[in-house]
């Protein structure tokens, strides 16, 4: 198995200290294109990352396509959850990557890992992420943090961007990876992402436990030997 690009012979997972988050055009015009996933779960997903990125301390950077036109603004969800999250805008150019604002940002953290995610999947991710790729870094492609016009364009587009070199990801593995150990003071936090944006269901398994562990502590609730003496 080829290692993917610009790794090394390095085992191709998320170095937090390394990484800088990109989330590129996510854009509530650019929304109305997607088909490949549902809105409220893509956008649940970007909100994620935002959060995830805040609390791992990774730099955050965002930026629109003409904003002011159909493409329309980037969901308030990033910058809401994230203010410390930068936003930079460019002059027209489709390609994030061509404008020199952004590439000077990213330089400027001396990290060398990217989280790209972007809508649409083709080409406001996908373009970045092989203009980055070209230019030494270390690239995970968040595919269901993006979203597409079409299922198929999606799959094309993982196939390029993974013969480039990049690694594709979900939003869980971003948060497991960059979360790493249960053993750490804000384990809890991630795990409220993870339930809130990513998992819903893992919140019924919380409730289990939670229930277990009082069951063990104080006994049961209720008392089924009193309401059947015989048994």
């Amino acid at each position: 198995m080829s290692t993917p690009a610009n790794f090394n012979d390095q085992t191709p997972m998320i170095d937090p200290d390394d990484a800088v988050m990109l989330l590129i055009d996510h854009q509530s015009g650019l929304f109305q294109l997607v088909r490949d996933i549902e809105q409220p779960t893509l956008r649940a997903h970007v909100t994620a990352l935002a959060k995830v990125a805040r609390l791992a301390r990774i730099p955050t950077f965002t930026t629109a396509s003409v904003p002011d036109g159909p493409n329309g603004p980037l969901i308030p969800e990033i910058h809401e959850h994230h203010p410390e999250a930068v936003y930079i805008p460019r002059t027209g150019q489709i390609n994030a990557w061509d404008n020199p604002a952004w590439v000077e940002a990213i330089e400027k953290t001396g990290r060398k890992t990217l989280l790209i995610a972007g809508t649409l999947t083709s080409v406001c991710m996908a373009f970045p992420t092989l203009s980055a790729l070209a230019a030494g870094y270390k690239v995970f492609a968040i595919i269901d943090a993006s979203g597409n016009w079409s299922t198929m364009a999606t799959d094309i587009t993982i196939a390029r961007v993974t013969q480039a070199g990049a690694v594709p990801i979900d939003t869980y593995a971003v948060l497991a990876e960059i979360m790493h150990t249960w053993n750490r003071p804000d384990a809890m936090d991630f795990a409220a992402v993870m339930v809130d944006h990513i998992v819903p269901p893992y919140r019924a398994l919380m409730e289990s436990y939670g229930k277990a562990q009082s069951v063990q502590q104080h006994g049961h609730e209720t008392r089924l030997a009193l309401l059947n003496p015989a048994g």
